[in-house]
């Protein structure tokens, strides 16, 4: 009996099918119809960045240096301009050194048409970046999420004033990250993404398609090596930058540590060879005779492993534990020399280079 049940509704389902097949006209009654999609359909789900926009832009300002005339000091003349961003309600303003650096006087241009006069609260040459300050109430405060990690492929907007033509928005992606190779000394990773960046734009804002602080923008690649390019520019992080205006507020200068060593990755063959509890290691190529790291013993072809208890991650890693600490500390570092390890203690020098 329950076979002969079976093979009714199997029999049954095969002939309704065959008829939807058959006969076209069965199949609206009976399914779903998708009706294409109109004009006015597509224009409801145009793409637009005016909400980032407008959370960002009002915390975008310009910055004017001005800077006394050889001959008459009783006279300011506007020599620099850039831009800057506000991060906090006690109106700190990050910005590049190089907009400010030779300023005898600075003048911010709010978007809501205020404008005041800024104190220099401490500059960093090496990072190119200063901080400011200006007075006032309800200051527009960029959107900050401490928690982004900027990624290739990310949509971002580059606000700023170019060439004084007023607050400007362009459009692009990062196209890379942890870029050194425009570093002097390759001591700094910068943002690289394809928006414009132009005269003016320094200091600007880089934000991410919420609004939200990606980077402080620096320089087109064709400004840093008077090269014919274009789509190549660059941003400080904001992670760095928030870390020197911190140290910079903090201490009214950026103090550094250091233990005079150089090194670099490891390859990957030699990683494997030591095996994975050793990856991110860095190898010492060279130990400044006279630094901290000659003191404690530190030899050429040392692997260094950890520093002060934390697993390192390459070189980039390295210099960022370092920089961290505070001269006049001693700390422990873990190194493989000859295949063993060993444990050196090395007391931190501040960085007094530029």
């Amino acid at each position: 009996m329950l076979n002969f049940l079976l093979r009714s509704v199997i029999l049954g389902l095969a002939t309704a099918l065959i008829l939807l097949l058959a006969v076209p006209s069965l199949r609206p009654n009976l399914l779903p119809q998708v009706i294409p999609s109109t004009t006015d359909d597509l224009s409801s789900v145009q793409l637009s960045f005016n909400d980032a926009v407008r959370k960002a832009a009002p915390a975008v300002v310009n910055i004017y240096s001005r800077k006394y005339t050889e001959d008459n000091r009783t006279k300011l003349s506007t020599q620099g301009l850039g831009s800057g961003v506000i991060v906090s309600e006690k109106g700190y303003i990050v910005t590049n050194y190089h907009v400010v650096a030779l300023a005898d006087q600075i003048i911010v241009a709010l978007q809501d048409g205020r404008v005041a006069a800024a104190q220099l609260v401490g500059q960093d040459r090496r990072t190119d970046i200063a901080i400011l300050q200006i007075e006032g109430t309800n200051l527009p405060i960029i959107p900050l999420n401490p928690d982004y990690s900027a990624k290739v492929g990310d949509v971002v907007l580059a606000i700023g004033n170019p060439y004084n033509l007023g607050q400007t928005t362009t459009f692009g992606i990062i196209s890379a990250t942890g870029r050194s190779s425009i570093s002097a000394d390759g001591r700094q990773a910068f943002i690289q993404t394809d928006a414009a960046i132009n005269q003016g734009n320094s200091g600007g804002a880089l934000v991410n398609s919420q609004g939200e602080l990606v980077g402080i923008n620096t320089a087109s690649f064709q400004q840093a090596t008077d090269m014919e390019t274009y789509g190549i520019s660059f941003a400080i992080p904001y992670a760095l930058a928030d870390k020197i205006m911190n140290k910079i507020i903090a201490d009214g200068r950026v103090i550094r540590g250091y233990i005079g060593i150089d090194g670099q990755d490891i390859n990957s063959v030699t990683s494997r060879l030591l095996g994975d509890e050793h990856l991110g290691g860095i190898v010492v190529l060279g130990v400044d005779p006279n630094g901290p790291g000659a003191k404690a013993g530190f030899q050429a072809q040392d692997i260094i492993l950890t520093i002060d208890g934390q697993k390192i991650n390459g070189r980039q890693s390295v210099m960022d534990l370092v920089t961290d600490l505070r001269p006049g500390v001693e700390v422990d570092v873990l190194i493989l020399r000859k295949g063993e390890e060993q444990t050196l203690s090395v007391k931190i020098a501040e960085d007094k280079r530029e």
